[in-house]
């Protein structure tokens, strides 16, 4: 089958999340990943293989000095021959360098330019130094900690890293698409905040308007309950009666079968408290199987060896080893299932430069100014020739 991002070819100058998640997800749609990194030591990713490899599998490593002016020059000329630039760094870094949106519009006109950056291109924060949990903290995310006091609780998902490196997969893929109607690229600009805030609308539209956000959670069977084999088991009753009733029926709880949310709500610390108490009574196993057959809303709360050995998951195929490399591998595929096209990783995680002098070539720089590129250390070559 067909890849349906063949013959695009994106450079990405990003490290560490956003960028890599962004351009690994294209790259499992066959995009062609140009991993551009510093000669010495590359992305800091790199230093922790465990995160660095899931993210920058499928991917070409071009390794080349940016803050030298030959280096410059030369991926200058490689932007020419891309289609997508995508970069991470603080803002102004790139125009610093001489490598901003402008700088290389004028080398490619037909050139997409994405940018992420942690509070975007523009407003007071742009300069601020942050990581994920700071982005959750600035948007509101952990707004229960700021009405708590509570400090112990961390979210273990890098939202503000996935969310934007999702959207910036989507702003890319809308360019390419709009540029196929008017021949020109455009500029991009990814706020990882700026995700978050935009994520959180069913919260921060109602404080907008003068009202409390919808409270979920005031639900007594949204939550995780202890089962009697000390496993836990999760409860997603959001505000449907039809789901609290089939729940009522399993744990033999007819006479509160009957309230609706609000009955639900003004009463569920008792009904927490019965819910809790009913779940002692059975294994996890047991309860999953009465659920399943009532159709109750529920999920097992899997550790990660657990979720990656899940008959569903696996029967889902989002586990995959790359034919062909003789690491053996297993990497987590991207999510998207598409009739006709296929959706996979196909190359192992290159090496630190693996690829400088194939992609230095195929833009076009001849051998005697890539070997003289090699030679002063501004391009790695780190293809291994046995």
């Amino acid at each position: 089958m067909a890849f349906a991002l063949s013959g695009v070819r994106i450079l990405c100058v990003a490290g560490q999340y956003p960028g890599p998640f962004a351009t690994m997800t294209l790259a499992d749609l066959g995009a062609d990943v140009v991993l551009v990194e510093r000669p010495q030591g590359g992305d800091p990713g790199r230093l922790i293989p465990t995160f660095f490899n899931p993210l920058n599998r499928n991917k070409r490593s071009l390794a080349i000095d940016l803050k030298h002016p030959s280096g410059c020059e030369a991926f200058k000329q490689v932007a020419g021959w891309a289609d997508v630039v995508l970069e991470g760094y603080r803002p102004g870094t790139m125009k610093r360098l001489g490598l901003d949106y402008e700088a290389l519009r004028a080398v490619n006109g037909r050139l997409i330019y994405a940018s992420v950056s942690g509070f975007g291109q523009t407003g007071p924060y742009r300069d601020r130094a942050a990581h994920d949990l700071s982005y959750q903290a600035t948007a509101g995310n952990l707004f229960r900690h700021a009405r708590s006091g509570k400090t112990e609780i961390y979210p273990d998902v890098a939202a503000a890293d996935l969310l934007s490196g999702s959207f910036a997969a989507i702003g890319i893929l809308s360019a390419l698409y709009a540029r196929e109607r008017t021949g020109q690229g455009t500029y991009i600009d990814v706020s990882m905040t700026d995700s978050l805030i935009a994520a959180n609308a069913i919260l921060l539209a109602p404080v907008l308007n003068g009202r409390e956000p919808p409270n979920i959670m005031a639900e007594p069977a949204y939550g995780l309950f202890k089962c009697k084999d000390g496993a836990l088991i999760s409860l997603s009753n959001a505000y449907e009666d039809r789901f609290w009733q089939a729940l009522c029926g399993v744990l033999e709880m007819a006479g509160v079968a009957g309230l609706d949310r609000e009955q639900r709500i003004a009463r569920k610390n008792a009904l927490r408290g019965e819910l809790e108490r009913r779940f002692l009574t059975r294994p996890r196993s047991d309860w999953e199987q009465r659920f399943a057959k009532a159709d109750v809303m529920f999920g097992p709360v899997l550790d990660l060896a657990e979720a990656v050995n899940d008959p569903h998951h696996r029967a889902r195929g989002l586990f995959t080893r790359i034919e062909g490399d003789p690491s053996g591998e297993k990497f987590v595929k991207q999510p998207l299932q598409m009739s006709g096209w296929e959706g996979r990783p196909t190359r192992p995680v290159p090496r630190l430069g693996e690829h400088s002098v194939e992609i230095l070539r195929a833009a076009g720089i001849d051998a005697a100014r890539i070997g003289k590129l090699v030679r002063g250390g501004i391009v790695l070559d780190g293809a291994r020739r046995d």
